[in-house]
């Protein structure tokens, strides 16, 4: 039996040697506390724009790490593209499994979120569109901003912007867990089932025993007419997230009659063969498309 499995991104392929961003402000408090777990970095683009359209990043953790917004590997693949596409990046931290159970998590997106909205124009936000991505756990997060968009009873009460909303204008999802009852389903080298797997520790206990807990955590639940257009990717070849999660979310949304698009990819595996710089690309576009027509 796999034990304590991080969700964690394979950047071994990846190259650091190139300069990495650095972050405009850092380590900036969404929550009005003294948590790292509440800290998010931003960054803006080196042009001469007054307003910049946001992206916030969620790093992939297994839902285990409460300090990783400023990881190399998501400045790599996620910050850096994103900057020089013109966007603001917001790149946070949050709960972990550990700190809290679910949803805890989530009330701190919604947190960060809020917080840029309300601070527009202290960093130079333009707040008509944000955008969010992740993955795998990250993923799971930025598509839970997604579909509960305007969804109250899962904003929480984090932070002093409450009166701002958390909706979010599109989604980039990069093979995040979507239906944690069908993940063993699918094939995986970890099982989901057990009472130990990141899911389970995320709702407090096996996810087969709890299952109004992960109705509750499951982003195709709250799938609605205001859930903003989805872009989701997923490697074939995953053997931690199986890619029918991306397929059962990229379903669900249609089956609704909301915009998504589903990128699978046959040599794709948890993050291998997948952050790359053609479907790296195909996000920055998609954000950039998204704009254009908000």
């Amino acid at each position: 039996m796999i034990k304590n499995i991080l969700f964690i991104l394979s950047f071994t392929s990846l190259s650091f040697t190139q300069d990495l961003p650095i972050p405009n402000w850092e380590n900036i408090n969404y929550a009005d506390d003294s948590q790292i777990f509440h800290q998010m970095d931003i960054y803006i683009p080196k042009t001469d724009e007054k307003n910049y359209p946001v992206i916030v990043t969620v790093y992939g953790s297994g839902w285990k790490r409460n300090d990783k917004k400023a990881s190399n590997g998501i400045k790599k693949v996620l910050i850096q593209p994103l900057i020089e596409s013109g966007f603001a990046v917001v790149s946070i931290n949050h709960r972990s499994s550990s700190d809290a159970l679910f949803p805890a998590q989530i009330h701190d997106v919604k947190a960060a979120i809020r917080y840029i909205r309300g601070n527009k124009l202290k960093y130079g936000f333009n707040t008509k569109f944000i955008g969010i991505t992740g993955s795998s756990s990250g993923g799971h997060l930025a598509a839970m901003a997604g579909t509960t968009s305007f969804v109250k009873e899962m904003e929480g009460g984090i932070g002093k912007f409450l009166n701002y909303s958390s909706h979010v204008d599109a989604v980039v999802d990069w093979f995040g867990p979507t239906n944690f009852l069908i993940m063993d389903e699918c094939g995986s080298r970890l099982v989901h089932n057990n009472e130990d797997s990141p899911e389970s520790l995320l709702v407090g206990g096996a996810i087969q025993n709890n299952k109004s807990k992960v109705s509750l955590a499951n982003p195709i639940t709250h799938i609605s007419k205001k859930t903003p257009p989805f872009l989701v990717i997923h490697g074939i070849l995953d053997n931690l997230v199986p890619y029918c999660q991306s397929e059962v979310l990229h379903n669900a949304l249609k089956s609704k009659n909301m915009e998504s698009k589903l990128v699978l990819i046959e040599k794709g595996k948890h993050g291998p063969e997948v952050l790359t710089d053609k479907y790296i690309s195909l996000m920055s576009d998609f954000f950039k498309n998204q704009l254009n027509s908000n």
